[in-house]
């Protein structure tokens, strides 16, 4: 019977003592970490360990054209087994046709990744037809350009569904059989949208935002539940030269070119990463939006970063019907 019995409590001498060795061993494994990263960052490439992904299955989103299509060609190249979504059925056809010319061998599906429906179905054909996937790159993602009263609503609810509602979908469908062969890497592709208010962005750097509270739930759920085996990586690039800012002149951070992202996402990957922003520089730019006052940080960005004056020269894309 437990009905006469009490519950015992720590005591308020027990709790402060808990705390306190809980700080310690922080403090120590902190100095630790630090040392190990700066360590790592020294390190070239060429000399620090890196995961092969030969033979992993490796699922690309938005594989078609730009940063995805440059992933899915450096990926074959080094002897993964790639699989493209996409839902340009044209730019699959070329992506393939490249890979192909090569000599590799590339799986190709036609979603609609706007289309939860179509998500899951599609990921069962996969599961089917190729096998469990080791490494999912939620890569798609569309931009509009205007400003929040020129966005029609149609506009606004695709780029949730394509930007981030996506990815619920893609994870759900691909994390249980990680979980069950302790094997796999998720990686969000957010943006440096994502990390800074942009403007004429207001559905974009919203859903990127969202990427980024996505990646470390994930990150958190994954470490404690003990899958530390599954690794989450999340990209965050500055604009890159694919045509989705097509128009825009960064005046401080140079507009990066898809190779250079491809080849820093799968090192990246390759490294077990956490976190991954490009260029390296704007890392050390954001903890100011929360240090100085935020005129100050209003001024640095549109007198000296010129920041929403590159994105009016954004050219306009075509708003979802």
């Amino acid at each position: 019977m437990l009905e006469g019995t009490k519950i015992k409590t720590p005591s308020q001498v027990s709790s402060i003592f808990d705390i306190a060795k809980d700080t310690v061993l922080f403090l120590l494994l902190s100095c630790y970490y630090i040392l190990e990263s700066l360590f790592w960052t020294l390190v070239p490439n060429a000399l620090r360990p890196m995961k092969s992904l030969k033979g992993d299955v490796v699922l690309v989103t938005g594989g078609g054209g730009g940063v995805g299509r440059q992933l899915a060609v450096k990926l074959a190249r080094i002897g993964a087994k790639v699989v493209v979504w996409d839902i340009n059925e044209d730019a699959l056809r070329n992506t393939c046709s490249a890979l192909r010319d090569e000599g590799y061998e590339v799986a190709s599906y036609a979603v609609d990744l706007a289309d939860r429906d179509a998500v899951y179905k599609t990921a069962e054909r996969v599961k089917k037809e190729i096998g469990k996937v080791d490494v999912l790159i939620n890569n798609a993602g569309v931009v509009f350009g205007e400003t929040l009263l020129e966005l029609n609503d149609k506009a606004i609810e695709t780029t949730y569904k394509v930007n981030i509602l996506s990815h619920y979908w893609t994870v759900k469908a691909f994390l249980p059989d990680m979980i069950e062969t302790e094997k796999g890497h998720i990686v969000t592709v957010g943006s440096v949208a994502g990390l800074l208010g942009t403007y004429r962005c207001t559905d974009y750097s919203a859903t990127k935002f969202a990427t980024v509270g996505f990646h470390e739930s994930l990150f958190t759920e994954l470490r404690a539940h003990g899958h530390s085996t599954i690794h989450a990586t999340l990209v965050c690039p500055s604009y890159i030269n694919t045509g989705m800012f097509d128009g825009v002149t960064p005046r401080l951070v140079p507009m990066l070119e898809p190779d250079y992202v491809a080849e820093t996402m799968i090192d990246s990957i390759r490294k077990n990463e956490v976190n991954c922003i490009m260029p390296g520089s704007v890392r050390y730019l954001l903890p100011l939006k929360c240090l100085l006052p935020s005129k100050m940080c209003w001024d640095l960005m549109h007198r000296v970063m010129k920041g929403p004056q590159s994105m009016m020269e954004l050219k306009r894309k075509p708003q979802a019907a």
